[in-house]
């Protein structure tokens, strides 16, 4: 499996704190089957003020650290990116990283308690510069519940949704459970991710959040969440070339999402 959200450089965000928190999420993250992790730091003016040149060091690093410690867990760049001023400029210039580094595809984080003004028109902004914004945990942001709709119309206008695979077991409570599950049953979620923080309640396992997305929505669509299309992130493949969304588990079975779940079971 393939993680394209993770906090695990140690040190420079609200992620792994030393080394040694580092070493052990790897562990996990292997012990789980992922092969495969994007080290992707918050980048936020003001509190974590990251750029692409640190974060590579940084992952060179701890990659050298993983290799003297037997762990087989390949590492690439990316950032957790807040929704600021300049952010398309950034990435033109290379402050900024997008996923592995270059590619059209970067991980974009809204506004966590209340939906940023011209939120819309701002994503669509990215799209239209060329690249494909990859929305970070959208079910569990505060506003989700009266603005689901957003979600719908960026996907249409070309953006990406990342779940994390955690809120799929509650691990984030039930509300982010609900919201996930709804997420993936409308056809509404490209990619799952772990998002992890530590080796505790956020640590870095895919595979129990793919089950649950293996009950709504089968098998092969569940392994594009966490196999191809993390891989032809990683190669830089056009959105228009990957595996498409499926239908509305609603319309496509014709009894409702959450039916559809526990049928499954």
């Amino acid at each position: 499996m393939i993680d394209l959200h993770s906090h695990i450089l140690p040190g420079i965000d609200d992620g792994a704190k030393t080394l040694e928190d580092s070493l052990a999420m790897a562990r996990i993250a292997v012990q789980d089957g992922i092969r495969v992790m994007a080290c992707t730091p918050h980048i936020y003016p003001g509190m974590y003020m990251n750029n692409k040149a640190g974060i590579q060091a940084a992952r060179d690093a701890l990659q050298q650290e993983f290799n003297q410690h037997g762990i087989a867990l390949q590492l690439v760049i990316g950032a957790d990116v807040h929704l600021v001023p300049g952010l398309v400029e950034g990435m033109r210039k290379g402050l900024i990283p997008t996923l592995n580094g270059n590619t059209r595809y970067l991980l974009l984080e809204p506004s966590h308690h209340h939906a940023p003004p011209r939120f819309e028109e701002l994503v669509f902004n990215i799209v239209v510069a060329g690249y494909t914004p990859v929305i970070t945990h959208p079910e569990r942001l505060v506003w989700i519940e009266d603005n689901f709709a957003v979600f719908g119309r960026l996907v249409h206008q070309g953006a990406w949704m990342q779940v994390t695979a955690g809120a799929l077991t509650g691990k984030f409570g039930p509300r982010a459970k609900y919201w996930g599950e709804r997420l993936l049953g409308e056809g509404l979620t490209h990619i799952l991710a772990t998002d992890a923080h530590t080796t505790g309640r956020r640590r870095p396992v895919l595979s129990e959040g793919l089950e649950v997305a293996r009950k709504l929505l089968g098998d092969e669509e569940a392994q594009q969440l966490v196999v191809g299309r993390p891989d032809a992130i990683l190669r830089n493949v056009l959105p228009s070339q990957t595996a498409p969304l499926p239908a509305s588990a609603s319309r496509a079975s014709g009894i409702g999402w959450l039916g559809k779940l526990f049928g499954r079971r």
